[in-house]
């Protein structure tokens, strides 16, 4: 992108206000990294997401900064500054917090559609916001040398703020071809602020969504995760459905467009999967996961209206989904049990050891997150969240809990090391299938698990094996 800066426009009625609204909000600290950077003779401004967040009542969770000054010329500003990378980026400690003050700069030669092949340090803020990807993102306040503070908004963030519109920087096509990623930020950012993308940007990422293909899966799943955070992620995941980049991030996914569904009249199984991560609560990550993954066996498995075994096939996909997306194992393995076992059929006739096994075979530890997913998965097919007499279950999991009943070996009053001592067992395969099968007794009999009584019971095991 050529060195060409946005016109600087004058501040008018909005922009006054918003003008106001900013100045009053930023922090001590930056106030005082900005009047550091000033009195030295460099230009300084607070620039991007945190200005936007403050126009929309958000918490401003990151200060990011912009300035004249040369790398070398900040760390040799504040003490114990770090210069982190070669994109002029350096970080600066303040009373615990971390700022990152970012030399002006122009990108030059995206040769990967990921990130700049050159970086050329430019002469001005409003030649920086020019590169910016969107117009909510383009804002800056700060000055000159000499100059009082002001916000500066050439590519008009302030009026796309107010009416809630996702917006580039100029042209489209270019922003995305320059990076990729800038598609997947735009519905992440749809969802985030329930901000809708304007028409030209939306038909762009239609044109441009095979550059996706070049991204990372790292990249593409720390976006995922904070559009999974949004308060409705169904806003951006229909925009990336409808556009084609969900089928060159996700195709599994998009395959579920148009798949028949017997849920609610008129919808489909893609409506069913937004409906469902939708419902799924907000402080539960994995669930949210779980929830945009949960059917998407169901094309593989389609027949005659019915999708059996999508549980099983959809486990194993969405583990290799997952796996390229290098979402982190433990994230990975927990989602991959939520939708191996989220088909149960409760009756109100299980037995007490009937509810223990089922606990067994989820795990206590995910239990809960299985019945969130449950839950999300009943209004997403437009039922009750109680559906299937998910509070009776759920009442009658915590009551076994509650007693500490024995679900697995550790919960056993003897271990291995008991049944070598008292039995002269050896450590083998036959200990682990002796110790399985006592954990099976207590669970259909909790009354069982006593030193005198399991030693008998594994005797008679080995006794049994031995004729």
């Amino acid at each position: 992108m050529a060195d060409v800066p946005l016109p600087r426009p004058e501040l008018t009625g909005e922009r006054i206000e918003a003008a106001e609204r900013i100045a009053g909000a930023i922090p001590h600290s930056v106030r005082g990294i900005l009047a550091t950077l000033t009195g030295a003779g460099h230009a300084a401004y607070a620039v991007g997401g945190s200005l936007r967040d403050v126009l929309l009542d958000r918490p401003a969770a990151d200060w990011d900064l912009a300035s004249s000054a040369l790398p070398d010329q900040v760390v040799a500003l504040f003490p114990g500054a770090v210069y982190e990378n070669a994109f002029g980026t350096v970080a600066v400690r303040d009373r615990g917090d971390v700022f990152e003050i970012t030399t002006f700069r122009t990108d030059h030669e995206y040769a990967d559609f990921r990130r700049p092949h050159r970086v050329e340090f430019a002469t001005s803020v409003e030649a920086d916001l020019a590169r910016r990807d969107f117009t909510i993102n383009a804002m800056a306040w700060g000055a000159s040398p000499g100059d009082k503070p002001t916000l500066l908004d050439p590519a008009g963030g302030v009026a796309d703020c107010a009416a809630g519109i996702i917006r580039t920087v100029g042209d489209p096509d270019a922003r995305f071809g320059e990076d990729a990623l800038r598609m997947v930020r735009a519905v992440r950012l749809a969802a985030e602020l329930d901000f809708t993308i304007e028409p030209a940007t939306l038909d762009a990422i239609g044109r441009n969504a095979r550059l996706a293909r070049h991204l990372s899966g790292e990249r593409i799943a720390a976006e995922l995760d904070r559009l999974l955070a949004a308060p409705r992620p169904s806003l951006g995941l229909r925009s990336a459905e409808s556009t084609g980049l969900l089928t060159v991030i996700a195709p599994e996914l998009a395959a579920q467009r148009g798949v028949p569904q017997d849920k609610i009249p008129g919808e489909d199984l893609w409506d069913h999967t937004c409906r469902t991560v939708d419902a799924a609560t907000l402080d539960r990550p994995i669930v949210r996961l779980a929830a945009l993954l949960h059917d998407i066996g169901k094309p593989a498995t389609a027949a005659d209206g019915r999708f059996i075994g999508h549980e099983l096939v959809g486990a194993e996909m969405a583990g290799d989904l997952m796996r390229r997306l290098r979402i982190p194992r433990a994230t990975a393995e927990r989602v991959v049990t939520l939708i191996r076992e989220h088909m149960w059929n409760y009756e109100p006739a299980w037995t007490d050891t009937a509810v223990r096994r089922f606990i067994r075979k989820v795990g206590i530890e995910a239990i809960d997150e299985l019945f969130g997913l449950r839950a999300a998965d009943s209004v997403g097919s437009g039922l009750d969240p109680d559906a299937g007499g998910l509070a009776d279950l759920r009442a009658r999991v915590e009551e076994q809990l509650a007693a500490s009943v024995a679900l697995d070996r550790g919960d056993l009053v003897v271990d291995g090391d008991d049944l070598i001592a008292e039995l002269g067992l050896e450590p083998g395969p036959r200990l682990g299938r002796i110790l399985d099968e006592l954990t099976e007794r207590v669970v259909a009999d909790p009354g069982l698990n006593e030193r005198p009584t399991l030693l008998l019971l594994a005797q008679g095991m080995l006794a049994e094996s031995a004729s």
